[in-house]
């Protein structure tokens, strides 16, 4: 039996601005019980929120029977976060590449949300399946 830490939760939220206090609020349960320090828990919740919003803002546009759906496990001295919603298709880190190739990647407005989840994850994967976006990011604890 090995001595590695491991802990996991999974929600549904709806996607509407009150949304973000109880995904707040998931994300502390989950850093108490799975022992997750205060900084990558701050870390966490910024990435989190930034998604969270974008899916309101830009994915769903304000559709109040939207839902996202986040899972966070904890395994080996790292963090694993998969981010999911329903909305069209929108890959934001082939745009934040393509971005990067033009005078600067935040050229046009907005963008940040996406740099900011890109630079706060060691790992990043993208893929839209069965009619879901879905984000999956790595976050060392070290």
């Amino acid at each position: 039996m090995s001595n590695m830490s491991c802990a996991s939760i999974t929600s549904m939220f709806p996607a509407a601005h009150d949304g973000l206090r109880a995904l707040r609020a998931f994300v502390e349960r989950f850093c108490a019980e799975a022992v997750v320090g205060r900084d990558p828990c701050l870390r966490l919740n910024l990435v989190l929120e930034e998604l969270f919003t974008n899916s309101i803002r830009h994915g769903y546009r304000g559709d109040p029977d939207a839902s996202v759906w986040i899972s966070l496990s904890r395994a080996d001295g790292a963090l694993r976060i998969v981010y999911e919603d329903s909305a069209p298709p929108f890959n934001p880190y082939a745009w934040l590449a393509a971005a990067s190739r033009g005078p600067g990647p935040l050229r046009r407005p907005g963008g940040l949300g996406i740099l900011l989840t890109r630079e706060l994850a060691a790992s990043r994967d993208y893929a839209y399946v069965f009619g879901r976006n879905s984000i999956r990011l790595g976050m060392q604890l070290g």
